[in-house]
């Protein structure tokens, strides 16, 4: 692989993004990560004249009629973004004790548009190429986690279906995920590791998901399926009218709860208050017990469900003792019927 270093004139890279002909987030790019400060400092590192590390582009969409052609960023999209976002003052960039762009010194935004920055032009790459090569140049960077870095070397259907259950709006009305989870991908990541225990059993943290994710890179074909299952589970889950603080909406423990009840076949419910309220109470006296309350209903249960579920609560056993507790819990109301048996 030849390339090619050059410079380029911020002004340059503003206008390519402008116009559409420089791509800022590849689909196979992470999510921005940098806190406020790391903007701020940025900024403050071009506006002061120092040097910051390469960007690399390559080469993306040729009009082949009208010859317009663009490149895609492959690795430097937080510090372009960071500069496109000060430039046009985005609210997604709250300056602090910078000077915004407009109130420069006409000196000044002349000496930020002509910033060089050093580019290495790739040249062009298949869509495959181009992730070896982010995913190389990440391999090792310890700011990139194991959910990016898979998401820069799969982008087949599995991952997609993982992305399209994290954007649901029943994760958000019950703020399941934080910020921060969104940010790092933990979000798509959760739900991988839940769409993956319900077609293998349960693992310990993420160590199945480079398979899954290359072995249902090209087509995952019960996608619909499974999407369908937990979406019914969500729907039970939601008609139980649990209190917003309770500690069925953690990530833990909502993920038990999902896989058992995708175990029993959600529409096999006879009784969902009955159901719910057994889960609150049982959740409560979880929850009381570090609060120096000694549980009463479930007692053995409840006490080991809750060392399950703070210690190493991502670890195989922990996860498989947790879902037996769940399933003794729910199983008088459900139907007895040979149910499929998911993640068992």
């Amino acid at each position: 692989m030849k390339t090619t270093a050059t410079n380029k004139k911020v002004r340059q890279l503003l206008t390519a993004i402008g116009e559409g002909s420089l791509v800022l987030q590849p689909d196979f790019q992470r999510r921005l990560v940098w806190t406020t400060k790391n903007k701020q400092e940025f900024i403050r590192t071009v506006l002061e004249g120092l040097p910051f590390p390469e960007i690399f582009l390559c080469d993306g969409h040729v009009d082949l009629t009208t010859g317009a052609g663009s490149q895609q960023l492959v690795d430097g999209q937080q510090r372009i973004t960071t500069l496109y976002q000060y430039f046009t003052g985005s609210s997604e960039l709250p300056i602090g004790s910078l000077t915004p762009y407009e109130e420069l010194e006409d000196k000044e935004k002349l000496d930020f548009l002509n910033y060089d920055v050093v580019v290495r032009d790739l040249g062009e790459l298949s869509d495959q190429e181009v992730r070896q090569v982010f995913y190389r140049m990440n391999a090792t960077n310890y700011a990139l986690n194991a959910m990016e870095v898979n998401n820069a070397r799969f982008d087949g259907a599995l991952k997609r279906a993982a992305q399209d259950v994290s954007e649901w709006s029943f994760f958000d009305n019950h703020r399941v995920f934080n910020a921060a989870d969104i940010r790092r991908m933990n979000d798509i990541k959760w739900c991988l590791t839940l769409i993956i225990t319900l077609i293998s059993g349960y693992f310990s943290r993420d160590t199945e998901h480079e398979e899954y994710l290359e072995q249902y890179n090209s087509e995952f074909p019960e996608s619909e399926e499974v999407k369908g299952d937990i979406a019914a589970a969500a729907e039970l889950i939601e008609k139980f009218n649990v209190d917003s603080k309770s500690r069925i909406w953690q990530k833990n423990d909502l993920f038990t709860l999902l896989v058992e009840i995708v175990g029993f076949g959600p529409n096999g419910c006879t009784d969902i208050s009955g159901l719910g309220a057994a889960l609150a109470s049982f959740y409560a006296e979880v929850d009381g017990i570090s609060a120096g309350i000694s549980p009463k209903t479930y007692k053995e249960s409840a006490e080991q469900y809750r060392v399950d579920v703070i210690s190493g609560s991502n670890e195989r056993a922990r996860r498989i003792r947790r879902g037996e507790i769940i399933k003794e819990i729910a199983k008088p109301f459900f139907v007895d019927s040979k149910a499929k048996r998911l993640g068992q």
